[in-house]
């Protein structure tokens, strides 16, 4: 007698979907399903995708491992010898850079002792207190980072003595506005991390809610995408199929029966369960159509969170050009604007700096509208200039004398840097246009809360065998999963082990512990 196995279909080839499929075919129950992975894609790894540029190996999505103790990536990757030294230079191989240089628009360097290091100090202080839950709601109801942060710089500068603080009051760079320029150079930082593009729409208790791993925060020497790589080698061969776009899943939330899977080009598949794992940015847009549509509680959920979008770009210098001498350039915009040439897509950037010390590659973040800009300027010539533009505003040759007066906080000695070379090309990540992601990982918005996490990674339907229903039709794995570690390869990690559990559990097989610090396979809630 032949037994029909369960069939499985897994929608999406990146870390979460890789991970369940992993799990799912090397348990012990591996023969029991017919399981295959669809994506949308020519490629594997969903926001994780290596490349070369420049002879050097670069990161276009996912570059960190955040925490090296406790973490399921830092582990895998550690097994498979991605860590170890490789010919080939890669991003941060010395680690994040510790010696930057802060320099204001038009090229002065910013004191450190005097504003850089007292504000960094406020900047981490506030954050700390985010971090920890010990942040206070405004009186006036405002419930962002952004306003928690903003009023402690008004306090900061409120119980500061004074005398002098004002000084040059009709100078472009007194005191005040040196300071506001380096608090918005972390803010900047902080929406980089986070991806609100407007850190008053990130939700203040939320995060005390989030958790990195204890230890360093490093790169894989190798590369991200040797992660996903090893997991769908384990996979015997055609269980992965790429180019297979989906757009329509029905489903039966009051009866028993197959779900089906419609694609584009007219292919039909029915299975017993879906594991979705597409971004948040497709689920918000509407990408793939549901019938009937989702509950109520689950597109709730999926309108509060946050989404948003960071951006990549990657510059080579000129082989004349000295990299041993471009710095850590931490850039401090002026509020008004003082060099008019730089374009607007980079006023809201931190810092350009090599991507490892002597690196000829130079590295710059975009977040949000700015990252949008930059993905909608068709020619790299015009990239180029602008960032060409900014550099001269921040490494001149000489320095203005309106920034160069002794009695500012302002070092009219200028950089140190001598560097005068060219970018010759530019390499670019475009994960808001692209329309299998629509942005690049989520965050808990203002009006949203770790729950709605949590209701993501509720399965549809609700209730059980018990209610006549036909259960876990479709299954919801992803980063924005996650209630603890969302906006992270681990958190998408934890999810796609977390998915596959709950299957192997409903089919009474055997789990191992393994490394599953994920959401509870019962109700989503962080176990």
């Amino acid at each position: 007698m032949v037994v029909k196995k369960p069939r499985i279909v897994i929608v999406g080839a990146g870390m979460a979907g890789l991970t369940a499929a992993h799990r799912l075919f090397t348990s012990s129950a591996g023969g029991l399903f017919d399981l295959s992975v669809v994506d949308a894609g020519d490629r594997i790894g969903g926001r994780i995708l290596t490349a070369d540029f420049a002879g050097d190996r670069v990161e276009m999505g996912a570059t960190w491992i955040h925490g090296i103790e406790g973490s399921p990536v830092y582990a895998l990757a550690g097994e498979i010898g991605a860590l170890v030294e490789d010919s080939r230079p890669w991003e941060r191989m010395d680690g994040f850079p510790s010696d930057p240089v802060t320099v204001a628009e038009g090229g002065g360097v910013v004191d450190p002792a005097a504003v850089v290091d007292p504000v960094t100090s406020l900047y981490r202080r506030l954050m700390d207190a985010a971090r920890s839950g010990e942040a206070e709601t405004a009186a006036d109801g405002s419930l962002g980072v952004g306003p928690f942060l903003r009023r402690g710089l008004q306090q900061y500068r409120a119980s500061r003595a004074s005398g002098g603080d004002r000084n040059g009051a009709g100078d472009p760079w007194n005191l005040e506005a040196l300071e506001e320029a380096v608090f918005a150079m972390h803010e900047c930082q902080e929406r980089t991390c986070t991806s609100a593009d407007d850190l008053a729409d990130l939700d203040l208790a939320a995060e005390s809610e989030y958790r990195d791993f204890p230890g360093d925060q490093i790169t894989i020497a190798k590369g991200y995408s040797r992660i996903v790589e090893h997991l769908a080698a384990a996979l015997p061969a055609g269980i992965i199929r790429l180019g297979q776009r989906l757009r329509r899943i029905e489903w039966l939330p009051d009866g028993g029966g197959p779900v089906r899977l419609h694609f584009v080009g007219g292919e039909d598949v029915a299975a017993d369960h879906v594991i979705l794992t597409v971004s948040l940015g497709v689920l918000k847009a509407g990408g793939i159509e549901f019938y009937p549509a989702l509950p109520a509680f689950k597109l709730d959920a999926i309108g509060r969170l946050g989404f948003g979008l960071v951006n990549k770009l990657f510059m080579e210098m000129e082989a004349e050009a000295e990299a041993a001498e471009f710095p850590f350039l931490q850039m401090a915009f002026g509020k008004e604007g003082h060099v008019a040439k730089i374009p607007r897509w980079i006023r809201r950037t931190q810092s350009i700096c090599p991507i490892y010390g002597g690196s000829r590659v130079l590295l710059a973040w975009f977040v949000g509208k700015e990252a949008m800009q930059l993905e909608a300027l068709n020619d790299d010539e015009e990239v180029i200039r602008g960032v060409h533009a900014t550099i001269d505003a921040f490494l001149p040759p000489s320095v203005p004398a309106r920034i160069a007066k002794p009695d500012q906080r302002c070092n009219g000695g200028g950089t140190g840097a001598k560097w005068g070379g060219k970018i010759a090309r530019v390499k670019r990540s475009q994960w808001g246009t692209d329309p299998l992601f629509l942005g690049s990982y989520s965050y808990v918005a203002v009006g949203s809360s770790g729950d709605d996490l949590d209701l993501m990674a509720e399965p549809l339907p609700r209730g059980g065998k018990e209610d006549g229903v036909a259960p876990l039709q479709i299954l919801f794995a992803g980063e924005a999963t996650h209630r603890t570690h969302y906006s992270t390869t681990h958190g998408a990690y934890f999810s796609g082990i977390r998915e596959a559990n709950r299957l192997l559990q409903y089919y009474g097989c055997t789990i191992s512990n393994g490394n599953s610090n994920s959401n509870s396979t019962s109700n989503g809630s962080n176990s």
